[in-house]
């Protein structure tokens, strides 16, 4: 307990005492005051001068018309300006020899790569691998529904995968039939066809005994578009039933669900949204993930 009267101390108490200790009224010194007065002149120069203060539409954009989203498109522009000329000459060169130049050969792995991330991994994954349950196709395998050139990922990618308003001769355009839901086959000639399906790629039908009926709903059904050994057909989009690889799955349920609703995969044209660099670019990046085709 403190013995002093206030009258000794040094700076005024606030009047606040606790078993007999009292707080000073002790100021701050007049230089950190003098800064915390500097900081608040700042702070509004810097609203007035800069884009700060909130509006119904926009933020206030300052007196010094400052824009981040400008300087951006600055940079944007600078890298555009940069890379015309490869682009240009990416734009036209023969998509077969894109391999044959180092230099066009990287840049286009590496824009490709970009592209991909930006807007193509959000359907076949980061790593290209596809999702097998949503019908995304796995890019990296040697397994293609309408051909793994490079001309032919080219076609894709530009036209897309069923585009209703694309009405060029050469368009991605197929549709399975839904042979259940449209009652084009009963149920049991759904299931023997299932199980002769499973058996065309080595798997193992469900019931063995109807292998022999599936072949013949089969033949009459199905081998117009996949071909009578189940090898598919490229021009058509039709998938190899033979080699194991499946797009929505290749068990029992997975098969039946297939035939019975069919499956309608959409994939955009991209041919409105990329320029053509940019569909070479991601073409020749897919084409060498490690399932791409050469050139016939």
């Amino acid at each position: 307990m403190s013995d002093k009267n206030d009258d000794d101390l040094d700076y005024e108490t606030t009047g606040h005492e606790w078993d007999g200790i009292k707080e000073y009224n002790k100021p701050l010194p007049r230089w950190w005051l003098w800064t915390f007065y500097a900081t608040i002149v700042w702070g509004i120069g810097y609203t007035i001068a800069y884009p700060a203060w909130p509006g119904i539409k926009e933020a206030t954009p300052g007196l010094l018309g400052f824009s981040t989203r400008a300087e951006v498109a600055e940079d944007i522009a600078a890298v555009e300006a940069a890379n015309a000329g490869i682009e240009a000459q990416l734009a036209s060169a023969e998509l077969s020899d894109i391999a044959t130049n180092p230099e066009l050969q990287g840049y286009a792995q590496n824009a490709g790569a970009a592209v991909f991330r930006t807007w193509c991994a959000q359907c076949h994954g980061s790593g290209a691998a596809g999702v097998q349950a949503s019908g995304y196709p796995n890019l990296l395998d040697d397994d293609w529904l309408w051909g793994g050139t490079i001309e032919d990922i080219h076609t894709t990618i530009t036209v897309g995968i069923r585009q209703p308003d694309v009405d060029e001769d050469w368009v991605r355009q197929s549709e399975m039939p839904a042979f259940g839901a449209d009652e084009l086959l009963s149920e049991e000639e759904i299931g023997q066809v299932v199980n002769y399906v499973m058996s065309l790629s080595g798997g193992t039908p469900q019931d063995a005994g109807q292998v022999a009926a599936g072949e013949v709903v089969y033949l009459d059904n199905c081998a117009s578009c996949h071909g009578d050994d189940g090898g598919g057909d490229r021009f058509q989009g039709a998938p190899n039933l033979a080699d194991a690889i499946w797009l929505y799955g290749g068990d029992y349920d997975a098969i039946t669900e297939t035939v019975h609703y069919s499956r309608y995969g959409v994939m955009p044209a991209w041919r409105d949204r990329l320029s053509e660099a940019e569909i070479r670019a991601v073409a020749t990046y897919v084409h060498t993930r490690g399932g791409g085709e050469a050139s016939e």
